[in-house]
């Protein structure tokens, strides 16, 4: 059994098979969609006067499959799943989609992101500016590590509507900590897996440094 309140540098699907059936009460995670989204340069990043570097632009070249499905539903009682519209074969039908509206105005890149969830509830929407450098609440910036990382007010939103306080959150695709941080600050024990050794330290260091608690959104 994977320790409650840490980060692991693993392939996800070996620290699963660690976990009992059930054990978990949500996952929470952004697994990789294989569209490469991330090599394209399209008219408004070109149009970017700082375009962000995040180095590894090869992480969302390849679609995880059905085995790693199989293990978050197995090991979770219910999950919401960024991406989830890309792996419909591996999901069930839902009436639970979350709809990220990013607020991207006159642009190229996609006006919202959806995640699958496992709820019986209807589809619900979150509206959060992040397009580029430019984010919903600047005094709240956050720094951009990772190329599909997703705003921790997103996550709060998620984690608060979802879950409960003490509630054991998995994210077996941690990238930068984001899941993580979310559940120090509102109370949830977690478990984050990620691969990539680089964004485990990003993430450990983040969260050694969760700031003062934002107020409720």
């Amino acid at each position: 059994m994977l320790e409650l309140n840490k980060i692991y540098n693993m392939d996800c699907l070996d620290g699963m098979k660690q976990l009992d059936d059930n054990s978990i009460d949500l996952v929470l995670t952004d697994p990789p969609y294989g569209i490469n989204e991330n090599n394209k340069r399209n008219i408004s990043r070109a149009k970017m006067a700082k375009p962000i570097d995040y180095g590894d632009y090869d992480w969302d070249k390849n679609k995880i499959d059905k085995e790693y499905f199989d293990e978050m539903l197995r090991v979770s009682k219910n999950q919401i799943i960024f991406g989830g519209n890309y792996y419909t074969n591996f999901l069930y039908p839902t009436s639970c989609w979350i709809v990220w509206d990013k607020d991207n105005g006159h642009s190229d890149f996609a006006d919202c992101e959806l995640a699958w969830g496992s709820f019986n509830s209807a589809v619900r929407k979150f509206k959060w500016r992040w397009l580029g450098l430019y984010q919903e609440r600047m005094k709240y910036k956050e720094k951009r590590y990772h190329p599909t990382q997703k705003p921790l007010p997103l996550f709060r939103w998620i984690l608060e509507k979802y879950s409960k306080e003490n509630d054991i959150i998995l994210d077996p695709f941690l990238g930068c900590g984001t899941t993580a941080i979310g559940c120090k600050e509102l109370n949830r024990r977690f478990i984050g897996i990620d691969i990539n050794e680089k964004y485990i330290e990003i993430a450990n260091r983040r969260l050694k440094n969760v700031p003062k608690r934002l107020e409720a959104f």
